[in-house]
């Protein structure tokens, strides 16, 4: 596994790095074709469900596809992932996150170089971070437990949802939270509001990793009950 992980990292990059382009990307073309900001987030949003669903599809056999640091760091807590390929993981998952950005931008001859100045902060705003990352974990975490094969639905169509019910639209990702604060568009985020977002997204991860370990668990036989008794 160790020499198999340059191939991993490139996995994590390239599906981070395709997915922060369909979110920057898809949010500046809806913006261009409309001033509704409704149809402009339904735009932003059908675009990333349907990409998640196709990249976990594509790059899960190759590194399990978590395109997030607060799911690599749940896996390497549960010790499914040993801490030097979590910590690869991670860089490639931020570097691959800025590339996309940085791809949307050239795609829609947009200045390469931004901070955004989107604000996104307050109590509210980081409440929906910690339910964002904590729905995206658990759906994470159940579907391994009850269906692994339809992960990549489960995780697309929680994001697509997440969207809409949460003050925040779900970023629920701290790498792509780094890549959007690159981008004054449609998606962007102030940097000065990362500490709190992501600090948000690590707290609903440990919740739902904490919450997964005891509702998921599998039972005991009643043989092993009637023992302990």
């Amino acid at each position: 596994m160790a020499n198999d992980l340059p191939r991993r990292c490139v996995a994590e990059a390239l599906g981070t790095a395709l997915l922060v382009a369909t979110v920057v990307g898809s949010g500046i073309m809806a913006s261009r074709l409309t001033n509704d900001i409704a149809i402009s987030l339904l735009g932003n949003t059908l675009p990333t469900g349907a990409i998640l669903v196709v990249l976990i599809t594509m790059l899960g056999p190759v590194s399990g596809a978590h395109f997030n640091p607060v799911v690599t760091l749940v896996f390497a807590l549960r010790r499914e992932i040993d801490a030097r390929p979590a910590l690869a993981y991670v860089v490639a998952q931020i570097v691959g996150g800025i590339a996309g950005t940085f791809l949307a931008h050239a795609m829609f001859e947009l200045p390469i170089l931004q901070a955004s100045v989107t604000v996104r902060t307050g109590a509210g705003q980081w409440l929906a971070e910690v339910v964002a990352a904590f729905g995206l974990v658990f759906t994470i975490l159940a579907g391994l437990r009850f269906r692994s094969d339809a992960i990549p639905w489960l995780v697309g169509l929680y994001i697509t949802a997440a969207y809409w019910f949460t003050a925040s639209t779900s970023f629920a990702n701290p790498a792509v939270a780094i890549a959007r604060a690159l981008s004054d568009t449609f998606s962007g985020i102030r940097p000065v509001d990362l500490p709190g977002f992501i600090s948000a997204e690590l707290l609903g991860a440990l919740l739902a990793m904490a919450l997964a370990g005891w509702l998921l668990a599998e039972p005991k036989p009643i043989r092993q009950m009637q023992a302990a008794k």
